[in-house]
């Protein structure tokens, strides 16, 4: 199976380079001084997994790589728009894209773009930067992976996708209820990076302040509410499940395990996105 990886961030680097590690054809789709460094150096993981260091393709030419059969989009969501424009020379007849990207109307825009049959749902679940260019680092979280066919049925290329990320040790799971998935992550980065964004704060400071941790809550119902609205059939006890996982993380000794790249944007010069993340919400409010 070829497989390639749009944008060589934390999550795309991070599959990417688990995949590679175990002998898959992965070509990462990079540009300015992280391409130069994985063309140069590699790609080296480290963190609360272990350390790890794979050589791959990488090009900022999607035409170098042709047609692959799972193409990961791993853009941040305000990029997404002019990276889909990459994507048809990575596509065959029955590619999937399947999205990484947070927030719940990703799929709707590349299949707007691509055509729906090329358009499979995904959630990445772990804490995942970019250090330094070509380094990534695993800062913790689940290390898992979900993806599904947006129409429910259960594919042959996810079934494909599914084998090759058990043979590289990737937690992950081919899912029939993916929009349902989508959202429940959805809930879950509103309140996340919206509060760690606001407040500058990882969540276990959050999550220790009564008045916070209720906020986060609030915003997690909200949410909920909203995709129940919406027809997507999430279950009864959805925020009291990203509750638990909330109440799980790490306290915070080491921020970047417990702070979105939202926080780390809001708090510097890089752009930050969270805006991106959870526009879906007002606007889906507004149309209530």
């Amino acid at each position: 199976m070829r497989v390639a990886v749009v944008g060589a961030g934390g999550i795309g680097s991070y599959f990417g380079g688990r995949l590679a590690h175990t002998g898959a054809d992965i070509h990462l789709l990079a540009r300015g001084q992280r391409l130069r460094a994985i063309r140069d150096k590699g790609l080296r993981i480290s963190g609360v997994r272990g350390e790890l260091a794979v050589a791959l393709p990488a090009t900022d030419d999607p035409a170098d790589i042709g047609p692959c059969d799972i193409v990961l989009f791993c853009v941040k969501s305000y990029d997404t728009d002019g990276a889909v424009d990459l994507l048809p020379p990575l596509l065959h007849a029955t590619t999937a894209v399947v999205s990484l990207q947070n927030g719940v109307d990703n799929e709707e825009k590349i299949a707007a773009r691509i055509g729906p049959e090329h358009v499979m749902g995904g959630a990445a679940f772990i804490f995942a930067s970019v250090v330094e260019p070509g380094v990534v680092h695993d800062a913790g979280g689940p290390g898992s992976i979900v993806f599904g066919e947006l129409d429910g049925s259960r594919s042959a290329r996810g079934e494909a996708l599914l084998a090759q990320c058990q043979k590289a040790g990737i937690p992950a799971e081919l899912v029939t209820d993916m929009r349902v998935r989508l959202w429940d992550k959805f809930a879950f980065i509103c309140a996340q990076a919206g509060m760690t964004a606001c407040t500058r704060l990882p969540i276990g400071e959050i999550r220790a302040v009564p008045a916070t941790r209720d906020m986060f809550s609030n915003i997690v119902d909200e949410v909920v509410a909203l995709g129940t609205a919406e027809g997507v059939d999430l279950p009864s006890d959805t925020g009291q499940k990203i509750a638990r996982f909330a109440q799980s993380l790490p306290a915070g000794a080491s921020r970047r395990a417990t702070t979105t790249s939202s926080a780390v944007g809001a708090s510097s010069s890089r752009r930050c996105t969270v805006s991106w993340c959870s526009d879906p919400a007002p606007m889906a409010c507004r149309r209530r």
